[in-house]
């Protein structure tokens, strides 16, 4: 009995030690509220003494490129500072905060109390020691326009260093629907669209009421097939013409898709040339460039940056290329500018990201540099009501929803002019409308959007609804169901010809596909949101920047939006990316040619 007795009370104390040491994990799922969609999971353990032993992210709806950084940097900081009070990640906040309060409702859902964890821990960065590097190329800004300058830099012999204030890559062009609009002139295509460089040019002009300088839109639209073909060289991947579609505003049916979803086709393709090119190119993320240097007669010759941990890093170049973007996140800013609106203050929200601040737009006005039409500011009616977001939208093109507002009524021309479009939305009740749609290109709902997000995601995640009949889908959406109905079967006499057929409806629409009939039927709410600056530095067909003098300050080249005197009073749907190839290969070949 006494063998017994010690054997029970030895494999307790064995059971009690391992109680002692055993980590304890809690896993919890929240709505992110993202500029993507869906749910945020993690797992959390904790050691035997309450701190924090690892962190994970097990899924992510974000839009990709967006979540990698915070789903990796903040489940660090937690482990390393045993807090989960840290900071969020700058360009991914919401997904970083999604993260954050997931974490904490998982240990609080466990019966963990968290007041210590919450206590927030500063973390101790040792300031680094100055540089001072050289180089034939600088390129400020890691965006569409800018790692296109790189790369183009790069190919004409030069040796490139690319700085970014924000710690990813990306900037306005990881968040766009990806479209690229480009005509390839004599193609059957173009001509089964009765389209052509001449009619991209001519519309491109007059959808910015002939703002845009005329050399600088023959330099788009006639370079843009070429600019999509040196993507595909570099190893990007598109969708052929049965997807060609017309984005919102964008006035006709010549926008080409990309394979991966939003701009992250762009993003995977530049990185991996800089990857395997780094004997010539290198990124400098966290750097923020704070001055562009001149010599004394004028010309530029490097910038000096602020680096990751506050030091001053000091980079000599034969060329410098600016692509900062625009200004759509600075409130002060655009208010300040703002020509069209009439207020732009924080009430309204942006599609941009969080680096959209007008930094370049400070640097080059410290040089004399010339801006032109700097009051013309894009707005779009397609914003998410929560985050300003374009993503979560279920359109897929203009001839496939309508719009209708919170009386079920639809209220104008929804294949006309972004500008037109957002003045008829905030003439509507809270200035909110819904896009309706049916089945037609979301048979099963698990087909994707222009973002890569599912029309089930979005209704699971309430960025949109769904319902099998029209009478279920006003209930969801809040709105008169016999409004709604009688307006969907007007709308569809466009659509199937009758006493109609090929004429303008009363709000002068006159693209029409199938009419929406086939159920169950879709809709997502949304709001004005400010897009694009169309104003910025006036630079010529190379790329070259001028100062208000009219005068080339040497050396100096932009692209993209940081730029103006292309888009005009507004700047059609899909011309953007369009924008960012074209001009941001121009730059780089003008600065590395330069040298």
């Amino acid at each position: 009995m006494k063998k017994i007795l010690s054997v029970i009370l030895a494999l307790a104390l064995m059971m009690t030690a391992v109680l002692a040491v055993a980590d304890t994990s809690y896993t919890a799922t929240g709505d992110s509220q993202i500029g993507g969609v869906g749910a945020v999971t993690v797992t959390v353990t904790l050691a035997d003494d309450g701190s924090i032993k690892a962190v994970t992210v097990d899924e992510c709806k974000d839009t990709a490129g967006i979540c990698e950084l915070p789903c990796a940097q903040i489940p660090a900081q937690m482990v390393e500072l045993n807090s989960i009070n840290v900071d969020t990640v700058a360009g991914a906040t919401m997904t970083s905060n999604a993260i954050l309060a997931t974490v904490k409702a998982a240990l609080e859902n466990g019966g963990v109390d968290t007041t210590a964890l919450m206590e927030k821990k500063e973390v101790v960065v040792e300031k680094a020691a100055d540089e001072e590097l050289t180089t034939d190329v600088v390129v400020i800004g890691a965006g569409g326009a800018g790692l296109a300058a790189a790369i183009s830099a790069q190919q004409n012999g030069a040796n490139v260093i690319v700085v970014e204030k924000m710690p990813k890559v990306g900037g306005n062009t990881i968040l766009a629907g990806g479209a690229v609009n480009a005509v390839e002139d004599r193609s059957e295509f173009a001509i089964k669209q009765n389209d052509s460089v001449f009619w991209h040019y001519t519309q491109t002009l007059k959808g910015g009421d002939y703002q845009g300088d005329p050399e600088l839109v023959m330099t788009l639209v006639s370079n843009a097939w070429d600019a999509i073909q040196w993507t595909k060289e570099l190893g990007m991947e598109w969708y052929g013409e049965d997807r060609v579609f017309t984005v919102s505003g964008g006035l006709w049916p010549r926008a080409w898709k990309p394979v991966m979803p939003a701009g992250t086709g762009f993003f995977d393709t530049y990185t991996k040339y800089l990857d395997a090119h780094q004997d010539t190119m290198s990124l400098m993320l966290n750097t923020k460039a704070e001055k562009i240097l001149v010599d004394e007669g004028g010309a530029a010759c490097g910038i000096v940056c602020t680096g990751e941990t506050g030091n001053t890093i000091t980079i000599n170049a034969k060329s410098v290329v600016v692509a900062t973007g625009g200004f759509s996140k600075n409130v002060s800013l655009r208010m300040a500018y703002d020509a069209i609106w009439g207020t732009l203050d924080e009430t309204v929200l942006s599609t941009n990201h969080e680096g959209a601040t007008g930094d370049g737009v400070k640097m080059l006005q410290a040089l004399q540099a010339d801006f032109v039409q700097m009051g013309n500011i894009q707005l779009l009616p397609l914003g998410d009501p929560v985050t300003g977001s374009l993503s979560g939208n279920i359109e897929h093109g203009v001839d496939s929803r309508i719009f209708v507002n919170k009386s079920g009524l639809r209220y104008g021309d929804e294949g006309g002019r972004r500008d037109d479009m957002t003045r008829d939305l905030f003439a509507q009740e809270d200035a909110t409308m819904w896009i309706v749609m049916d089945s037609d290109t979301y048979p099963t709902g698990d087909e994707l959007n222009n973002f890569g997000e599912t029309a089930n995601q979005l209704v699971e995640a309430g960025r949109a609804v769904k319902a099998d009949t029209l009478d279920e889908l006003a209930a969801l959406m809040g709105v008169d169901a016999e409004n709604l109905k009688a307006t969907i079967a007007e709308y569809n006499r466009h659509c199937t010809g009758g006493d109609l057929e090929g004429q303008a409806d009363e709000f002068g629409r006159t693209l029409f596909g199938a009419p929406i009939d086939n159920g169950p039927f879709y809709a997502g709410a949304r709001v004005p949101t400010v897009h694009h600056t169309m104003g910025g530095v006036r630079i010529d067909t190379k790329c070259r920047v001028y100062n208000e003098n009219g005068e080339i300050i040497e050396n100096l080249y932009a692209a993209g939006e940081v730029t103006g005197g292309i888009h005009g009073t507004n700047r059609l749907g899909g011309n953007a990316l369009t924008d960012t190839v074209v001009f941001g290969r121009i730059a780089g070949e003008s600065a590395a040619l330069s040298r």
